[in-house]
């Protein structure tokens, strides 16, 4: 497993004023071919969802990448720290909100996730990531020194779960929150991609589910200039 990190914006944290979400930490493995973006294309090769279909392809997940102290622990973790990992991969621990938990738990291998910066001065989407190992007990629930301790989970029965992320690049440019709101408000208005997405509407969470539709017009942003208005 890949060295100890803090890699969540806690449940506590997301109403701190900062963001308009809540928070959670991102192992190497090999990559598979079956789900990479495309930098010439500017689209995932992910097939698209079934109309209805509760289960998902694509994800949104918050981290902080400013520090901030939880019983004297740093819970920074931004894209960069991640990027900086020997083999670039981490688990994603900390959750603490059941429908984040249930998404990930959703989760497959190869699946591809934005890395959104929250609980920060400028929040946005910052790069992708991939799931490399699926949902799988959260430790840190039971360790009375962690900032995520859980006295009322058993190990017997678990409250809680995590995943693993690999890095796999940057965005083109930074996707702040500010142009993300002004798409959601005009396809809310006239209808498009994001009318609906949860960023907006379940903003709390901090691991969200994206359509294919929504996560290939938000890649596509990166190779546009900031939307003015």
């Amino acid at each position: 497993m890949a060295p100890k990190k803090k890699a969540r914006v806690s449940e506590r944290a997301v109403n701190s004023g900062k963001d308009d979400g809540e928070t959670a930490s991102p192992v190497k493995q090999k990559v598979g071919d079956k789900r990479k973006v495309s930098a010439e294309s500017g689209k995932s090769k992910e097939s698209s969802e079934s109309p209805g279909s509760p289960h998902y392809c694509h994800w949104l997940m918050k981290s902080e990448p400013e520090s901030r102290f939880e019983n004297g622990i740093d819970v920074k973790f931004g894209i960069e720290d991640l990027k900086a990992l020997s083999n670039q991969t981490s688990c994603w621990d900390g959750v603490r909100n059941y429908q984040a938990r249930n998404f990930m738990r959703q989760m497959k291998e190869g699946q591809l996730a934005f890395f959104y910066h929250s609980n920060c001065k400028e929040p946005g989407i910052a790069g992708i990531t991939e799931i490399v190992k699926e949902a799988y007990v959260d430790h840190t629930q039971f360790d009375k020194k962690d900032v995520h301790y859980d006295a009322t989970s058993k190990a017997d029965n678990p409250k809680w779960s995590m995943v693993d992320v690999q890095y796999q690049r940057m965005m083109k440019r930074f996707l702040p929150l500010s142009e993300l709101k002004k798409y959601h408000l005009q396809h809310r208005a006239k209808g498009g991609p994001l009318k609906d997405m949860a960023l907006f509407t379940r903003a709390r969470l901090s691991v969200q589910p994206l359509t294919t539709e929504e996560f290939d017009f938000v890649l596509s942003l990166e190779d546009k200039e900031p939307l003015r208005t």
